[in-house]
């Protein structure tokens, strides 16, 4: 559900299609990457050019994306989605694994590193928050072919929608610095500032009949937004946080962005084949959402409770940047 809508029979994408030529399988994930580092480019470029502007405009586009743009889309794509249980098994243990690895990530990054709570929190966001849709569809079908990607909206909607709904935002809630003092205050902030929550559970309560056509394809289409505000904001908030003179690109591999990309990219699969391998034979479908990297909503929940904005910037950045260039890599052998 990372700023993705969840595909149902009838309203699937263009990259969907099942009979692609060889030499085109690779279109959607390059169009893809292509879209993720010009708008990365662009907000470097634009905060550089416009420093407090572009920095106004970053945090305006989160907003928006949390108030606006991200509670349509789950509702409508909730509400139409037909999900089939038949691999509840595998997403249940897909969902321990990514609990056990966000408390490793807490531990690592709390006790081993002893970062600031606002760091620790950050640092377990983006281990919750994944791009498993609007990255994780197209890698799905190019690497794994169409018929996988069924699985794949069911990780989708049942891994990632709760690991950033009640995961990610509760971090926040519990690590912000902008969420308020007592434990009160906090839980009050988590409520109040979680409007893609009440999307996905107005969604599942709502008949198919709320969620016409016309308005799934609308929001659909309200994806294509989303990503370059995200990534738009990644360079902002990467150039932003550049001390002094030229931006180093990539952006440094700080301590807290290893740990995110050891946990996020590694930790989490080799979790999942681990406790899956006893009991059942798991999806690759699964196997591949499992390693895809961290989400740009990471972006959405850093700036509402006050995160650090950097870590989670360089996290994205990081992840996605290995990420493309794997499935690259993949594609070309």
């Amino acid at each position: 559900m990372i700023c993705s809508a969840t595909p149902t029979p009838g309203h699937t994408r263009p990259w969907n299609q099942p009979s692609r030529p060889k030499g085109g399988r690779a279109i959607g994930v390059l169009l893809t990457a292509g879209a993720i580092f010009l708008s990365t480019g662009v907000g470097i470029w634009a905060e550089r050019r416009w420093p407090e502007g572009a920095a106004n405009a970053a945090r305006k586009a989160l907003v928006v994306l949390l108030y606006v743009l991200l509670p349509p889309v789950i509702f409508f794509n909730i509400a139409a989605a037909d999900i089939d249980v038949d691999h509840g098994l595998g997403l249940g243990l897909a969902l321990v694994a990514v609990t056990i690895a966000a408390v490793v990530a807490w531990w690592v990054a709390s006790r081993v590193l002893k970062l600031p709570r606002y760091q620790v929190g950050a640092v377990v966001c983006v281990v919750l928050s994944v791009n498993t849709g609007y990255l994780g569809y197209p890698l799905t079908v190019a690497l794994l072919g169409r018929d996988q990607l069924s699985d794949a909206v069911l990780y989708d909607v049942l891994v990632t929608g709760p690991s950033l709904l009640l995961g990610a935002f509760a971090v926040g809630a519990a690590f912000g610095t902008k969420a308020g003092e007592t434990p009160r205050q906090r839980i009050a902030a988590f409520f109040t500032r979680n409007p893609p929550l009440y999307a996905a559970i107005l969604g599942l309560l709502a008949p198919k009949a709320l969620a016409p056509a016309v308005a799934v394809d609308i929001s659909q289409a309200l994806v294509v937004a989303i990503l370059p505000i995200g990534f738009f904001a990644i360079g902002a908030t990467l150039a932003e946080g550049a001390l002094q003179g030229e931006l180093p690109l990539p952006p440094p591999l700080t301590r807290p962005v290893v740990l995110v990309l050891a946990v996020r990219l590694a930790l989490v699969p080799a979790l999942l084949m681990l406790i899956a391998a006893p009991l059942i034979d798991l999806p690759p479908a699964y196997r591949l959402m499992a390693a895809m990297p961290c989400g740009i909503n990471s972006m959405v929940v850093s700036h509402a409770y006050g995160l650090d904005n950097k870590i989670v910037a360089e996290a994205v950045t990081w992840s996605t940047a290995i990420v493309v260039f794997a499935a690259l890599v993949s594609l070309a052998f």
